[in-house]
């Protein structure tokens, strides 16, 4: 499995695992857990949640795929923006550390930027980082202009992420993000690396590509995304089968000519975008 560096030295797994719709229905928590635990044992050690996934149910889901495993894992989650004051954002992580059942989280982001002044957030993230709630902070939805103020602040370049979604659909953070991240050694984490719903995954162009491989079109895409030195995939897997089936992708090494047909479905960006959301 392919790692990549945060700042501080300490690595992950290239590939993790997406929590986002997790701990909605309680009948299927246990094999949501299942799965997660099942990613463990493959190798995505990373797993991604947030307080506002299922109110807080998908924190209580990895808390279970956790148990008795806790150092295995990398625990990222996030905080809504309308928690995210110095003393909010405080409390918000202790009520998060609470339903995942653990002392720390290892990297705790802004989910968005919301009403609250970005240095007071970067506060209460030092804050918290200074108690050993949190071993390091960063962001999310945020574009190169954000990044440029939160860069700014004296503590502000102990960011240690942006989560934005990357996808083939949706590639303008190639223009300028990207970039600007790699040149100040920045992993960018990429959530929805597989779209929605479905729908990129019926393109013709992936669908060629996994048949040169003898892959599925979602291998192909995770496999795409996972070209990018610097950038961590958090797809979603809630079966036993679909955990697999990520996993394999961290293996597929798609070739030029797979490159240049995905960018003929998918042309990449040729000027600056703005910054596309879910």
């Amino acid at each position: 499995m392919r790692t990549v560096s945060f700042p501080d030295g300490t690595r992950v797994s290239a590939l993790g695992q997406g929590t986002w719709a997790m701990g909605e229905r309680g009948a299927d928590r246990r094999a949501e857990a299942d799965a997660l635990r099942l990613g463990l044992d493959l190798g995505l050690k990373l797993i991604d949640t947030a307080e506002m996934y299922a109110d807080g149910g998908a924190e209580e889901v990895v808390a279970e795929a956790v148990d008795g495993r806790r150092d295995e894992a990398f625990i990222v989650s996030k905080v809504y923006p309308h928690n995210a004051s110095r003393r909010g954002v405080v409390a918000a992580a202790e009520r998060s550390l609470k339903r995942l059942r653990t002392d720390r989280i290892d990297l705790y982001l802004l989910h968005w930027r919301g009403g609250v002044p970005l240095e007071e957030t970067v506060a209460g993230f030092e804050d918290l980082r200074e108690s050993g709630k949190i071993l390091r902070w960063g962001v999310s939805n945020f574009d190169t202009d954000d990044l440029e103020e939160l860069f700014g602040f004296p503590t502000g370049r102990a960011c240690a992420t942006d989560q934005v979604l990357y996808n083939p659909e949706a590639r303008g953070i190639e223009f300028d993000l990207l970039p600007w991240c790699a040149a100040r050694g920045i992993p960018v984490m990429a959530y929805s690396p597989l779209g929605q719903a479905g729908r990129m995954l019926r393109n013709a162009a992936l669908r060629t590509v996994a048949e040169r491989h003898g892959a599925t079109p979602a291998q192909v895409a995770l496999a795409w995304v996972l070209r990018q030195p610097g950038v961590i995939a958090i797809p979603k897997a809630a079966t036993a089968a679909h955990v697999r089936e990520n996993a394999a992708a961290a293996a597929l090494a798609l070739t030029a000519e797979d490159l240049t047909t995905i960018d003929q479905a998918f042309p990449p960006p040729s000027r600056k975008r703005p910054l596309a959301m879910i």
